[in-house]
């Protein structure tokens, strides 16, 4: 089985290429951050004449999660049990459109867009803080079966998982609270898949549009697979396809691939 994430930056606009990718790699499961759509609004048919199956969660054009299968789909959540909540100053707070889990193949897959965090100074740090917190408590309860949790999760984990750290607008992606927040998961029984297949330094999933950051390689690596020890054993590879950000049309993340056998 071959599952892989992808922060696709808006699933309308880029429709035709992650399909297209999705035939040419022989993925049987995406799971898909940054839709930027509601249900209603995804393009469904290119997915399902494709021979996939959809679970979509979006609220609005911010955000957004899907999975798309074509080796089964079922028991879908489009929430992880308290899941923390988000709103403006003067506005009731929502749980936003972050994570989504569903049973592929036999594995419990959520595909999750943990929020950036803008700043230190920001409501929104502590958002991510207690975002990742959150998801560890629960994913403790996970850890016995065969899960996986993928995406974006706006922490660079190591000095060398970015450019530079001096980077203003990564800021809240390489404070000490933040890698701590992502390395938990390993003592909640979880292993970051890409690290044991991929360790070599400045492999970056995310470059921005500005400033060359593609051309010149000055990009971060905040997409992961943590896989629990029942799916880490069945491991064999991990793949970042770079050449995903070539070209028109691009998100300005990669998919990051997982080969598990049967």
């Amino acid at each position: 089985m071959r599952l892989a994430t992808w922060n696709v930056n808006s699933v309308r606009a880029r429709c035709d290429r992650v399909v297209d990718w999705l035939e040419r790699s022989d993925t049987d499961v995406l799971a898909m951050q940054e839709i930027k759509c509601k249900p209603e609004q995804f393009p469904r048919e290119p997915f399902e004449a494709a021979g996939y199956e959809l679970a979509i969660h979006g609220l609005n054009q911010w955000n957004g999660v899907a999975i798309a299968s074509r080796v089964g789909l079922k028991d879908v959540q489009t929430s992880f049990p308290h899941q923390p909540s988000f709103g403006k100053p003067g506005q009731d707070p929502v749980v936003e459109a972050r994570a989504l889990g569903a049973t592929c193949g036999g594995i419990n897959v959520w595909s999750l867009y943990v929020p950036n965090g803008r700043g230190l100074n920001d409501p929104h740090y502590a958002y991510k803080l207690a975002f990742l917190e959150q998801l560890r408590e629960q994913a403790l309860g996970w850890a016995d079966a065969p899960t996986a949790l993928v995406g974006d999760f706006n922490v660079a984990p190591r000095t060398a998982d970015i450019w530079s750290e001096e980077d203003s607008e990564a800021e809240t992606h390489v404070t000490d609270e933040a890698r701590a927040a992502f390395h938990a998961f390993e003592a909640a029984g979880y292993e970051e898949l890409s690290r044991r297949f991929i360790p070599a330094d400045n492999t970056y999933t995310f470059w921005d549009y500005k400033q060359l950051r593609f051309p010149k390689n000055e990009g971060m690596r905040i997409d992961f697979i943590y896989g629990s020890a029942p799916l880490a054993q069945r491991a064999t590879a991990v793949t970042i396809d770079r050449n995903e950000r070539k070209g028109k049309g691009a998100s300005d993340h990669v998919p990051v691939v997982l080969d598990i056998e049967s």
